[in-house]
């Protein structure tokens, strides 16, 4: 299912700083559960992170960043 937005700049950058805090956030929780040697959470966390940072790469794109 493809859903289609009509976004400003300036949305679309407020979504990409967003995205950036939540994928940090995921990066932490990552590393702590690496710490724990929590392996499935180090994989949960990790691809949640991946898919962010595919996401923003994408809107990144559609503003020339």
């Amino acid at each position: 299912m493809a859903i289609k937005l009509t976004l400003t700049e300036d949305e679309i950058e407020i979504l990409i700083d967003a995205m950036d805090a939540d994928m940090e956030g995921y990066v932490e929780a990552a590393k702590e559960a690496r710490g724990n040697n929590n392996r499935e959470d180090v994989k949960t966390f990790t691809e949640a992170a991946e898919r962010i940072l595919a996401l923003k790469k994408k809107l990144e794109a559609l503003i020339g960043e």
